[in-house]
């Protein structure tokens, strides 16, 4: 039985505050520590107009702080080199036309390349958005051929010391982003075990629990293969997580909960009894780094309506602003840029959050304009506070950190010269509310028919790998190392039929969607998984011993 995806606009939690992110002042402090001292230097060289082009590199701060160390240094200069790139464009556009359509076009086309890079390389938070804001606020910038060097140079010098900032918490904790991980896989698992795997909400625990895992996963591969001690023991630890999630009414939610702890303590070295210290119980993890990854242009093709959204959305809504005479058009294309997410409905909760979080930052910036225009200093001290508020803020939701971007952007404007609050706040407004508009209308009118095609590819997968697991199953001496990778590879299977599925859920304007399906293949799926982990010997059998066809049936 299947049914047609519902179509409605719903309120319920969109404004709802969450819990802060673990880290939310890494990147508020990495923020400011970009930010502040570029800035200053401008302020004293008497240079400020300049600060629009160096907050351009300063921004990139922002990334990767999920990342292990080794990655994130590769992705930084991916940002960085991605960020400058972009105002390049954005500046050399300017400095050969002054069409306003002109202008808004290119600045679309940039959102729509952003967004869809950004999506395909999982690149974020804040993923397209910082780049897009910068790239668009570029094209609007008096300039001339002969100073896009300099101007670009600035993008690119600041960009470096983005990336020291973002390196140096290396020196303390050089495998801080990987204990995390860990650690957020061991709670999420704990929090399933609590349900012994049949008690309330056990289904979308062991979701959270799966994803949590596989994401630990993906940060100890991304981080290279260089072996150390507290490499090994988180891989353990992942391991009994694994353990947990196939059998959770036989784990213990307290040694999890106590694991994670010491992981997210200040001991560069981990001191932990784990048990199962046999050597086999790791042997996916080498078959799993050797894995090829899928190319970016398979990657890419998934996300061509989610790139057409964009591209539409942005230049309607900066040409509405354009038609109205406001006299910033990319505020309205940046807002609508900001609103697409994986599907519609996520898209309308992000549209209402957005309208919010700039309403009340507008109110914000004119409660703050009188300070920030005492003189230079107060303006600047005031950004760099305006940026750590976004970051500490944001992680509870997104409308709280618009409270802090939006007062931040206004002011950004007067680095060059200070304007009138009242005008800038008008501004402001409508094009927030023109943006919001116009951006959600291009993400109805533009249909994404491929969410269908995706979770009918992903239940193909997931039904395959459960395949390909229960032949192991059946033989009576399978091969180790490939029950380990049948294993490893049904885990990542299941998460990503739950993603894919979760994704079209909330798509409109398309065919029903094979909901019993994707229950019954994600049910029969972690009902092999653990058996699995039962004849790997990583978890007590049933008492039934041995593997039933109640394990490994469909």
């Amino acid at each position: 039985m299947s049914s047609a995806t519902p179509f409605r606009l719903p309120f319920a939690g969109v404004l709802r505050l969450g819990r802060p992110s673990d880290i939310w002042f890494k990147p508020a402090l990495s923020v400011v520590a970009s930010v502040a001292p570029p800035n200053l230097i401008l302020l004293a060289l008497g240079r400020l107009d300049l600060a629009m082009y160096t907050m351009a590199g300063s921004l990139c701060a922002l990334y990767a702080h999920n990342r292990p160390y080794a990655a994130r240094a590769r992705v930084l200069v991916w940002v960085v080199l991605g960020m400058v790139a972009g105002v390049a464009t954005a500046l050399v556009t300017a400095s050969l036309t002054s069409d306003a359509v002109i202008l808004v076009t290119v600045g679309a086309l940039l959102a729509a390349v952003q967004k869809t890079l950004c999506d395909a390389t999982r690149v974020g938070p804040p993923a397209n958005v910082v780049l897009t804001f910068i790239s668009s606020a570029s094209l609007f910038a008096p300039q001339t051929l002969g100073q896009v060097p300099g101007h670009v140079g600035l993008a690119l010098a600041t960009g470096a010391w983005s990336w020291l900032v973002g390196m140096a918490p290396g020196l303390l904790r050089p495998h801080g982003p990987e204990r995390r991980a860990t650690a957020q896989a061991l709670n999420a698992t704990a929090a399933y075990a609590d349900t012994h795997g049949t008690g309330d909400g056990h289904t979308r625990a062991r979701a959270a629990s799966a994803a949590a895992i596989h994401a630990a996963w993906q940060s100890l591969l991304s981080a290279g293969a260089r072996q150390d001690p507290t490499r090994r023991a988180l891989e353990r630890l992942l391991v009994r997580a694994e353990v947990a999630l196939a059998a959770p009414a036989d784990a213990d939610p307290a040694r999890l909960r106590a694991w994670a702890g010491e992981l997210r303590g200040g001991r560069r070295t981990l001191r932990l009894d784990i048990p199962g210290e046999d050597a086999g119980e790791l042997l996916g993890v080498d078959t799993e780094r050797a894995r090829p990854r899928p190319s970016l242009r398979h990657r890419l093709a998934p996300l061509a309506p989610i790139a057409a959204r964009t591209a539409i959305g942005c230049a309607l809504a900066g040409y509405a602003s354009l038609a109205l005479g406001v006299g910033r058009p990319y505020w309205a294309l940046v807002t609508a840029a900001s609103l697409y997410q994986v599907n519609v409905t996520l898209t309308w909760h992000r549209g209402v959050q957005r309208v919010v979080g700039n309403l009340v930052g507008v109110l914000a910036f004119a409660v703050l304009a009188p300070l920030a225009h005492l003189n230079a200093m107060a303006l600047v001290l005031c950004c760099v506070a305006l940026n750590f508020g976004a970051e500490a803020l944001i992680g509870r939701n997104y409308w709280l950190g618009s409270v802090c971007v939006t007062p931040m952007a206004l002011l950004i404007t007067e680095f060059a010269r200070f304007q009138d609050p009242a005008t800038l706040a008008t501004d402001r407004i409508v094009d927030t509310l023109i943006g919001a508009l116009v951006g959600f209308v291009a993400a109805i009118a533009v249909t994404n028919r491929r969410a269908g095609d995706r979770l009918e590819h992903a239940l193909t997968a997931a039904e395959r790998a459960r395949e390909n697991a229960a032949r192991l199953l059946a033989e009576p001496h399978p091969a180790p190392r490939a029950l380990d990778d049948a294993r490893r590879a049904l885990a990542a299977a299941l998460v990503d039929l739950r993603a894919t599925a979760d994704a079209a859920s909330g798509e409109w304007w398309q065919r029903a969607l094979p909901e019993d399906r994707v229950v019954l293949a994600e049910q029969a799926g972690h009902r092999t998984l653990a058996a699995t982990v039962r004849r790997q010997g990583l978890a007590p059998r049933q008492q039934d011993s041995g593997t039933t066809t109640e394990d490994i049936r469909p």
